[in-house]
């Protein structure tokens, strides 16, 4: 826990330190004046802040995957035969895809449980859980591999990095343009400047409001990125073996405990939040892409 909120505070510190670094480089002057909001000054503000952040994590993905989750990459040269399997699956699946060899590594978890991460297709990730290892055969195995190969392949980690970057400017900009026109509003007279004390609290507020809304839109995608890693699954390890894959997460989701490892539970296989928790969650439902795979074979 101690190792985990150290790389916390290390990534968020270099976070701050970069983009200061970029502010001061770019000339982007503070963008509250005496006369007012600079918009053009905000926006540069809060695209660098936006876009700034989500390209630092992205870049940082692999290390803290690995550290966040206990990863233990396997040495290619391993002769565990279990491990070579592992091996052979990922890059064939990989050579199938068209991209180059991602590592390729297995974490402790009771869970079936399996993601890929990393800032290009060249330095990817692809991990499994000790309990997918455990509980799936060969040919699940194959089709769960494929669904994270495909992530690789479709760039959806670049993808969905961008996506938040643009969400995080316009919920910074949106939220201090407002606040600002309620700080000024509030004003009792004209010679009177606004309320700085007003307008940074009701910057926070409309932020948490803003981001819950954007939440929205960033999940939205994820799903639909879930329906094409699934449908390229069953391009690569065969429709069966990912239907198959599906059919026994849906067996065992039951024993799942999302509360866990909640700092990754976005990296899940599936989701089984209620209707409205659906609208926040990042995988679609079982049932529904299994569905959707089978119309696939129709």
């Amino acid at each position: 826990m101690a190792k985990r909120m150290l790389l916390f505070l290390a990534t968020n510190l270099l976070v701050i330190l970069t983009i200061s670094v970029v502010l001061r480089v770019l000339g982007i002057q503070p963008f509250l004046t005496r006369e007012g909001i600079d918009y053009q000054s905000l926006a540069a503000f809060c695209l660098v802040w936006g876009m700034g952040g989500a390209l630092i994590s992205l870049g940082l993905s692999r290390i803290i995957a690995k550290t966040a989750m206990g990863v233990q990459v396997i040495d290619p040269a391993t002769t565990d035969p279990g491990a070579q399997q592992l091996l052979q699956t990922v890059g064939h699946l990989a050579r199938s895809a068209g991209i180059p060899m991602p590592q390729v590594g297995i974490f402790q978890s009771d869970d079936i449980n399996a993601f890929a991460t990393g800032p290009t297709k060249k330095r990817s990730l692809v991990a499994v859980s000790t309990g997918l290892l455990r509980k799936l055969g060969s040919a699940e195995t194959e089709g769960v591999l494929g669904h994270e190969i495909t992530h690789i392949a479709n760039g959806d980690m670049v993808t969905m990095t961008l996506l938040q970057g643009v969400v995080n400017a316009f919920v910074m900009f949106l939220a201090r343009v407002i606040a600002f026109a309620l700080a000024q509003a509030m004003r009792r007279d004209d010679n009177q400047g606004i309320s700085f004390g007003l307008f940074f609290v009701v910057q926070i507020a409309l932020e948490l409001v803003f981001m819950v809304f954007g939440s929205l839109v960033v999940m939205a995608f994820s799903r639909s990125r879930e329906f094409r890693a699934d449908a390229g699954g069953a391009h690569l390890a065969g429709r069966e073996k990912m239907v198959s894959a599906l059919e026994a997460l849906r067996r065992d989701v039951e024993n799942l405990d999302p509360r866990a490892q909640p700092a990754v539970a976005v990296m899940k296989i599936s989701s089984r939040d209620g209707r409205f928790g659906r609208l926040w969650a990042s995988h679609p439902p079982l049932e529904d892409r299994i569905a959707r795979l089978r119309a696939l074979s129709a």
